[in-house]
């Protein structure tokens, strides 16, 4: 596992942003590790989360491409520190976008994008937080797509909780990757997360012992995907 991605996880852990215990996702699951990247909430914390965010697009989708997309709203602060961070690091110079939850209907900004205005032929990376079910992208992509003529390169997300998706067979970036024909990454997997945080310490505790080995092991016997089918 690559040097980054080993303190992309801890880095998650010591924000605060991915936590262990029992959470009721959205989708009424119960769940033993719950991720909010709304816990990034200070200056260093998004300079950080804007270089690992820059790192993965680079090593899985390289700089070929102009825009950064974020879905309100979180991604909206996710698409600003990727454009930071990919011109700080790699002196690559994109714009970032993102949708408007309503449409502004009023001054020189109004219409329904945030930030640069998407043009026919743009190359465009998205990123998100994390993907569960793929519904946002569900959301957010026909608006992209009714903005201009623009070709997406690829999403990248933060955490792929490698569970199944909607059609309960693949996980919820396969079935993305299905649906739309772009490729879809993440900067760690939860195997990734379990491998280096199990049995070891992270500001002074176990992140992840026994029991909430076994917690995860039984969650993923029931929600995770069958071998092969990621």
């Amino acid at each position: 596992m690559e040097a980054y991605k080993q303190e992309f996880i801890e880095f998650m852990v010591e924000s605060d942003v991915l936590k262990f215990g029992e959470f009721t996702l959205k989708s009424g699951r119960k769940s033993p590790f719950y991720m909010n990247a709304g816990a990034y909430v200070t200056g260093e914390q998004l300079k950080r989360l804007g270089e690992y965010y820059a790192r993965a697009i680079h090593d899985n989708f390289g700089l070929d491409f102009d825009v950064v997309f974020g879905p309100a709203y979180k991604g909206i602060p996710l698409s600003v520190v990727t454009a930071i961070a990919l011109s700080e690091l790699y002196g690559k110079e994109v714009k970032y976008c993102s949708d408007r939850k309503e449409v502004k209907d009023h001054g020189a900004d109004k219409g329904g994008m945030l930030g640069y205005e998407l043009k026919d032929g743009d190359r465009v990376i998205m990123v998100e937080d994390v993907t569960t079910s793929g519904k946002s992208i569900d959301e957010t992509y026909p608006k992209l797509m009714a903005a201009a003529n623009v070709e997406v390169k690829g999403l990248i997300v933060s955490l792929n909780r490698m569970e199944v998706g909607k059609g309960g067979v693949t996980t919820a970036q396969k079935e993305i990757e299905a649906r739309y024909g772009f490729p879809v990454a993440s900067i760690v997997s939860m195997a990734e997360v379990v491998e280096h945080l199990y049995n070891r310490e992270v500001k002074g505790q176990v992140v992840i012992d026994d029991a909430i080995k076994t917690a995860i092991d039984a969650y993923y016997e029931q929600y995770g995907v069958k071998d092969g089918a990621q």
